[in-house]
């Protein structure tokens, strides 16, 4: 978490306390993992070695810390970090089609200025110009077709017509997204991301290529989730809930005095 001026802390929290007292186990300024580690080594090691699982991100730094310090604790990647960068392949087969469209915009501008005529765009059927429908298209990207709206079902029948591209990066990441949503254990699990992974290397999508590759380097971590379905919703809720508090405040003046504050709410 970032308190003040960029300065960042980890935070580490107790999922059971849900966001009340006793939810912050400690509080470390930084992020790496010599530093981190060498508070939560003021902690007991039988109350260490007593955690049984941690969720954190896709973060090198973060697994070190845990296997240093919770040597017994299952390391699960959260969920939404993963299916976060599936996303974000996605939407950059999206913009970079948008990074083109709007390039091609410039272009006949330039043109109708020099041929001293009035440029208008082409409109589809739903009104939207080119430049509009990939902008718009933004959130449509993130839901299952199911999910759409009447406006998001048009939007995005005419996106996939226009950009064949775009509508392959989408039906990828809706498949990882399955993966998550169907599979009830890990050897399920495993075998849907490996028909996943085939997909990915048919598709030849540079964005999918890469994140695949980070997955496959991930991937027993990932599949922990897959045993408690566990997620870090509780760490990311109780992040908004400090940032909350910090604007409460108006900000932070005095930093030992807000972590003492949140130090005597929250442990």
């Amino acid at each position: 978490m970032a308190v003040s001026k960029g300065e960042l802390f980890t935070i580490v929290t107790n999922k059971a306390a849900h966001g009340k007292k006793g939810a912050i186990v400690a509080v470390a300024a930084g992020t790496r993992a010599s530093d981190v580690s060498k508070v939560l080594k003021k902690i007991p090691a039988e109350k260490r070695r007593a955690v049984k699982e941690v969720t954190l991100d896709l973060s090198p730094a973060m697994k070190a810390i845990v296997r240093k310090s919770f040597p017994i604790a299952t390391v699960v990647d959260d969920r939404f970090h993963v299916q976060q960068l599936v996303s974000e392949a996605a939407q950059d087969s999206r913009m970079i089609m948008r990074r083109e469209t709007l390039k091609e915009e410039n272009e006949a501008i330039k043109l109708c200025r020099a041929e001293k005529r009035r440029y208008e765009p082409i409109e589809f059927e739903n009104g939207d110009t080119k430049k509009q429908l990939l902008a718009r298209s933004n959130h449509l990207l993130f839901k299952p077709r199911g999910k759409w709206t009447v406006s998001q079902k048009q939007r995005g029948e005419i996106l996939f017509r226009e950009f064949p591209e775009i509508e392959k990066a989408y039906e990828l990441a809706m498949m990882f997204r399955n993966c998550y949503e169907t599979s009830r254990s890990i050897s399920e699990a495993k075998e849907r991301f490996k028909k996943w992974y085939e997909k990915v290397e048919e598709k030849q999508i540079e964005s999918f290529l890469i994140v695949a590759d980070s997955i496959r380097l991930h991937e027993t971590t990932i599949l922990n989730y897959f045993i408690n379905r566990s997620t870090n919703a509780s760490a990311e809720s109780f992040n908004a809930k400090l940032k909350g508090f910090r604007v409460l405040t108006r900000g932070v003046r005095d930093r030992k005095f807000f972590l003492f504050r949140v130090a005597k709410l929250f442990s």
